[in-house]
Parts: structure tokens; C-alpha cells; sequence
């Protein structure tokens, strides 16, 4: 078994978003293999909320397929450790070099509707991400720049902005679960 589908059925649901995103997990996980993009129809991928020190802004993407400001992350790619995962996107889609984790496990799970897209010049169907969420940290005084290959914006937003900046309506209640976790976490003296 993967370290991966060990975490999460390790995972405690939030909420039954959560519930029944974990049992698809699972259950993709014992129809094909999901650590890479050779299965067409789910895999896995990995996300990151960026709080800045105070935990009040997070640092966001302008993402060139979905056109909309966004977290960062990518695939999996046969990499079982979702956390660096994470952090390796991270720094590929900010040029960031200063990330830690917050948390040392996930935040969030989720599985995202990707409609089909042209990437690299080839169409991708649509498919679905199965996608792991970690908190990681920065200073928002460390310089950023764009991967033109990727996002044409990198900026740091305040939750709300965001809200309002995100064209994707299903991620706007991802970011607001997360956003109101991160409050909750906050208050418990954990961040």
C-alpha cells in the first residue's frame, strides 16, 4: 500500500465533503493506480494554502488554464510523498526558496473536476484530481516570480480576496473550508 493511501485512510473527515471525497479516494485507488498521470481518469495531486507570517494573506497564483487567481500544486507524478510535493510546486509556481509545512499533515482533501483543457499544445480530457492539501509558510517579503509556462500572476491576497478573485465557483468553497479552518486552527493555538 502506498504511503499516500495509508495517510489517507489515516485522514479524520472535517466534513462529509471530506467523507465521501476519502471513500472515492480509496476506492480509485483499488480500481487502478492513481500516482500517476497514466490513469487518465483520476490521480493524484497536491496543493498548498501559503500563509504568510501573521496568517493573514495567502500567496496566489494567476493559473493560465483555469484563468482565475489559485493556490498552487500539481501532480503527484509518481511521487508518494504529497507534502514535498507540495512544496516542490510551491517553489516552481512562486520561485519561493523559504516554505515550511505548518502542519505535518494534510488540511484539506478534496477530489476537483478538471475540464478538458490544451496543455503544452495537447488536449487533456477532462478528468479528476484526487488532491491532497497542506498549510505551508512564507515571508511575503521574499520576492516572487511567475512561471510563464504556468501562471502569469503571483500575488499575496487576503482570504477574502481571493473569494472575490477566484472565477471557479467549486473552488471558492474549497479555499472558504480551508480559510475557516485556518481560523479555527488559529484560535486552538495550533498556528
Amino acid at each position: 500500500m502506498s504511503k499516500t493511501i495509508e495517510m489517507i485512510k489515516n485522514y479524520i473527515p472535517n466534513n462529509e465533503q471530506e467523507e465521501k471525497d476519502k471513500q472515492f479516494f480509496i476506492d480509485c485507488e483499488k480500481q487502478n493506480q492513481i500516482l500517476t498521470r497514466d490513469n487518465e481518469l483520476c490521480h493524484l495531486s497536491s496543493s498548498a494554502i501559503i500563509l504568510n507570517k501573521s496568517h493573514d494573506k495567502v500567496l496566489c497564483i494567476f493559473h493560465n488554464i483555469y484563468n482565475s487567481w489559485a493556490w498552487v500544486g500539481g501532480h503527484a507524478d509518481g511521487d508518494d510523498d504529497m507534502e514535498y510535493v507540495a512544496l516542490k510546486e510551491a517553489k516552481e509556481e512562486t520561485s519561493l526558496q523559504n516554505i515550511k509545512p505548518l502542519l505535518g499533515h494534510p488540511v484539506s482533501i478534496e477530489s476537483l473536476p478538471v475540464l478538458g483543457h490544451f496543455k503544452r499544445g495537447k488536449f487533456v480530457s477532462a478528468h479528476i484530481h484526487l488532491n491532497v492539501t497542506y498549510l505551508l509558510e512564507a515571508d511575503e517579503n521574499e520576492p516572487t516570480h511567475i512561471k510563464k509556462d504556468e501562471n502569469s500572476g503571483v500575488a499575496w491576497l487576503k482570504f477574502d480576496e481571493l473569494l472575490e478573485k477566484s472565477t471557479e465557483p467549486y473552488m471558492v468553497n474549497v479555499y472558504k473550508k480551508i480559510f475557516d479552518r485556518v481560523q479555527i486552527l488559529k484560535q486552538e493555538g495550533v498556528l
